[in-house]
């Protein structure tokens, strides 16, 4: 019998049940439609008996086949009954329902299912504090269940009808079947929600081909336009393909635009968009996909900060955090359904933006993408920099909002090395990185379109804010950047990965990387499963910490491509290859994070336990390791464009198709002996043939 639970995901549409395909009351399960759970139970029985589960088949992410079965027993001895449950998420759900009789002789039985709605809020669910014995009121029509409420302002139904003419009671559609001699018995149910008087339309109706629904259309085109990679390494191919698979399906649409994607942050319980973690997906993919950054730069740029509002901590110009649409989000989140708190996603949308520009397939939305960008700039000095300094800070305004505004943002995660906690306000040290590259990217925009004055001006505060923070920052006693400054100024100098980001960046000055790499890759750092959120030697270490000494993936895809960029190979392979390692113990999927217990004296790695899986920015990392392998830069305004692979041998040959640039579509094949990329002839791009690294050169 599978243990654990199942979760299918479309969009923001997700359903969490147990193994045999049934969502249980009392649990945190099912079925979640714009962050709001409309079914909370969801149980089939036949002559009153639950199937006992056999498998669960999960051939797409919104879709599963739960396979069970009931043995004989007193009436039913003469057959066993096979029972198939196959399942379809998208804004509702769709359930076909088929019992085999393997006997030879005729089976009747009674079919219920039986069905429940509160209509709680995800946040409620994901926390355990839905009001028990909640449930809306029942209607039970001809062959239909309608539950209906009214949550937080908004009128809620959620309308069950099935094929067949099942009879409805309270709570429960029943069927009575009578299935064939070596013959088969279907129905098909569907669970439509009904907001504000509008229904949404199930991604999947009754009666229609699921191979036809939209959702296998989207899949479909994604993976036919999916980079493909074919190494002598099976593992790393199966990791490569799982992540592609998992960014699909992670992708959310604008119901106003709906050609726009974004990312959703992570499964099952962020499917919604996170300035942050969005903006940095979108990045690692730009080489393999850029259609994901273009949509989040859009979507982001619509709900930029406009006014100043404390409760929600909305700032003119600033980023938001997240999205949600719940009651009770909204009330987590100052009454608003989004909230902006976060120190790093303002000067990461200018970063994306410069990379999408450098990647050169979407110029001209690049361009209309520079007014948010500039505004995004004037957020980083008028409010960002609140004290004029020359470095971003937060401070939350509001006793709801986060405490600490980085990606380490539980409320311990920025300690000094004795374990004291940072006071805000609070300047981390890659939130000045992400501010130094975008200040270069807006110069290079600057640059190519003539304007040579504000190209300088940025390239000045760029060149100001590297010696300021080189200087601010670094601990030369101890030979790491500070993870911050606090409220007093003081460095705080716990030994984090954080000072990796620094180095893919660009604004560690040269002369202090290789003992910023070394320090990555020391015994205290480095787990030989991936670096370490925190240094085994400080006093706050905690390898089953969410951010005091775990290892996350997209961490070290972002450390490994700073250790590149600086020129030091061997640490970015060793890097790569620990991660890659680490997605073979998972099912080929890396987790959101593990934990940081070292690899000679455990031989897998350590599962964190409330991980999300799959999760954006962990999908993602594996394609941005394998950018950082190959080494491959792109300078579009020089009309070059740079590569020199650099592949761990155990990985070659190796092949790689659809590697975006411009127009073209490129192909590497690397092997022991050399090798070759194709793609570019009649693009005029000159291929350069050597690794550049870029810590002093034009953004």
């Amino acid at each position: 019998m599978p243990g654990g639970t199942v979760t299918l995901v479309e969009g923001s549409t997700f359903c969490i049940s147990e193994p045999g395909g049934d969502i249980a009351q009392g649990q945190p399960h099912g079925l979640f439609v714009r962050d709001m759970r409309v079914l909370s139970q969801w149980a089939l029985t036949i002559d009153g008996r639950a199937p006992e589960p056999l498998i669960v088949q999960q051939s797409e992410p919104y879709a599963a086949a739960f396979i069970g079965h009931l043995s004989p027993r007193g009436e039913l001895s003469r057959y066993n009954l096979l029972v198939i449950r196959r399942r379809y998420v998208g804004d509702g759900m769709r359930e076909d329902i088929a019992i085999r009789n393997t006997a030879p002789l005729p089976a009747a039985c009674v079919v219920t299912l039986a069905a429940a709605a509160d209509f709680a809020d995800l946040f409620e669910v994901k926390a355990g504090r839905t009001r028990a014995g909640r449930s809306a009121s029942l209607v039970a029509g001809a062959s239909i269940l309608t539950f209906q409420t009214r949550q937080g302002g908004r009128d809620c139904r959620l309308l069950i009808q099935g094929d067949g003419g099942p009879e409805a009671t309270s709570g429960s559609l029943s069927w009575r079947a009578m299935v064939p001699a070596h013959g088969e018995w279907t129905v098909s149910v569907e669970a439509a929600p009904v907001i504000d008087g509008v229904l949404v339309p199930v991604h999947h109706p009754r009666g229609q081909p699921v191979e036809h629904a939209f959702p296998a259309r989207r899949l479909r085109e994604w993976r036919r336009s999916a980079p493909q990679v074919h190494s002598a390494e099976p593992h790393l191919t199966a990791v490569l393909r799982r992540g592609v698979e998992d960014i699909g399906a992670l992708r959310i649409f604008d119901p106003e635009h709906p050609g726009r994607a974004v990312v959703a942050a992570g499964a099952p319980w962020f499917m919604a968009l996170f300035g942050r973690d969005s903006l940095l997906t979108s990045w690692m993919l730009l080489p393999w996909d850029d259609s994901l950054a273009v949509g989040t730069l859009q979507t982001l740029a619509d709900r930029q900060g406009r006014v100043t509002d404390p409760a929600s901590e909305e700032e003119p110009g600033r980023i938001l955090h997240e999205v949600r649409f719940g009651p009770a989000a909204s009330l987590a989140l100052g009454g608003r359904s989004a909230y902006y708190g976060t120190a790093d996603a303002t000067p990461l949308f200018v970063m994306v933006l410069g990379e999408l520009r450098r990647w050169g397939r979407h110029n001209a939305a690049a361009q209309t993408l520079l007014p948010p960008a500039d505004r995004a700039l004037d957020w980083i000095e008028r409010y960002g920099d609140a004290d004029g300094d020359g470095f971003i800070e937060y401070a939350r305004k509001t006793g709801q909002g986060l405490v600490n505004q980085g990606w380490k943002d539980s409320p311990d995660g920025i300690n000094f090395a004795d374990g004291r906690t940072a006071k805000p306000p609070i300047a981390l040290a890659e939130v000045q990185g992400y501010c130094y590259a975008a200040y270069r990217a807006r110069a290079a925009f600057a640059r190519e379109a003539g304007d040579e004055p504000r190209a300088r001006h940025w390239d000045g505060k760029a060149a100001q804010l590297k010696r300021a923070f080189n200087q601010a920052f670094w601990l030369p006693a101890k030979g790491w950047f500070a993870v911050a400054l606090d409220r007093d100024k003081r460095p705080v100098d716990a030994l984090t990965s954080n000072i990796g980001h620094c180095l893919w960046t660009g604004v560690a000055d040269a002369d202090k990387a290789a003992t910023v790499a070394d320090r990555l890759l020391s015994d205290d750092m480095f787990s030989g499963w991936g670096i370490r959120t925190l240094a085994t030697s400080m006093s706050a270490y905690n390898p089953m910490s969410y951010h005091n000494g775990s290892v996350w993936p997209h961490d070290n895809a972002l450390c490994a491509a700073g250790l590149m960029r600086y020129g030091f190979t061997g640490h970015a392979q060793r890097v790569a290859q620990a991660i890659f390692d680490v997605a073979t113990h998972f099912g080929d999927r890396l987790p959101e994070l593990f934990c940081g217990f070292p690899r000679d004296e455990y031989p897998v790695p350590i599962p964190y336990p409330t991980s999300c899986s799959p999760q954006a920015w962990a999908a993602a990392a594996p394609l941005q390791l394998l950018t950082t392998l190959l080494r491959i830069t792109p300078q579009p305004n020089a009309g070059r464009i740079w590569c020199a692979p650099a592949m761990p041998g155990r990985y070659l040959p190796l092949r790689v198709t659809g590697l975006r640039f411009g127009q073209a579509q490129l192909t590497i094949d690397a092997r022991h002996d050399g090798w070759d990329l194709t793609g570019l002839d009649g693009t005029g791009i000159e291929l350069v043939r050597e690794p550049r690294t870029r810590h002093s050169a034009a953004t």
